[in-house]
């Protein structure tokens, strides 16, 4: 569990519903006609928008900002650091049985190539364009929820201008300009939440994850590359040290 996503969005409601509470009930801002208009606006104009496959994958994608195990870069370089050295020992086929070790699917499958027999150029060339594709996906997620954050409030104000005319339709029947005015300020206040609290940050999350991923993968292919070249062990740390900031540096040979 992503627990800066959790505390984040639990912190915003919850300041929120202790600053709603000072004024008046909860119940007040509850009204179901305007959460209609802008939850089910706001699905309907993404389903317009976008294939049904690409909002459910949008879903799919969202999940990464609650379920994230974030890896540790420098476990992997340790990890890639002690490929290199068993390669170095033993031939480059005894990582057939170190693979048993390794959980992540992209290192896995970087080993496999090197077992394989593939050229370090052609591992890369290979590998990289894997990542361009993964790099697309996890975009089109985050660009998603962007145009979900847009939509919500303008299907508020759309909510708003719906609530204003019944308004000013029933302007002799004082009783029912209470609702009207409540549909037309709450569904203004539904898609700002939305859009500010859940839509936005969830892209930038995505998108911060995404860099994350790219990253560790390409240090994986700069590690199996050097494995498959037979480099320096020294010179192949230092390496793949410049992918982290000089203070998380943890170097293998004292």
């Amino acid at each position: 569990m992503d627990l800066s996503t959790i505390i984040g969005i639990g912190a915003a409601f919850g300041l929120m519903i202790m600053a709603i509470l000072q004024g008046g009930p909860l119940s007040i801002f509850f009204d179901v006609p305007s959460a209609m208009i802008v939850i089910g606006g706001t699905i309907g104009v993404a389903f317009v928008h976008y294939p049904f496959s690409e909002v459910f994958g949008a879903v799919s994608v969202a999940k990464k900002t609650l379920l994230h195990k974030e890896s540790s870069i420098n476990n992997m370089i340790v990890q890639l650091m002690e490929f290199a050295n068993k390669a170095r020992k033993e031939g480059i086929l005894s990582l057939q049985g170190a693979m048993e070790s390794v959980e992540d699917s992209f290192l896995i499958k970087a080993m496999q190539m090197a077992v394989d027999g593939q050229e370090p150029e052609t591992l890369r060339d290979m590998l990289s364009t894997e990542i361009e594709y993964i790099e697309l996906r996890h975009e089109k997620g985050a660009e998603i929820f962007l145009s979900l954050a847009a939509y919500a409030p303008a299907m508020g104000m759309i909510g708003t201008l719906i609530g204003l005319v019944q308004m000013l339709q029933t302007m002799d029947d004082p009783s029912s300009i209470g609702p009207a005015m409540a549909v037309a300020l709450l569904t203004t206040f539904y898609g700002a939440v939305l859009a500010n609290i859940i839509f936005t940050p969830m892209s930038g999350k995505l998108k911060l994850r995404s860099q994350s991923e790219v990253l560790q993968k390409t240090l994986i292919i700069e590690g199996m590359q050097s494995i498959l070249s037979g480099e320096n062990p020294r010179i192949m740390e230092q390496k793949l040290h410049s992918f982290i900031a000089p203070k998380m540096r943890e170097s293998m040979f004292k």
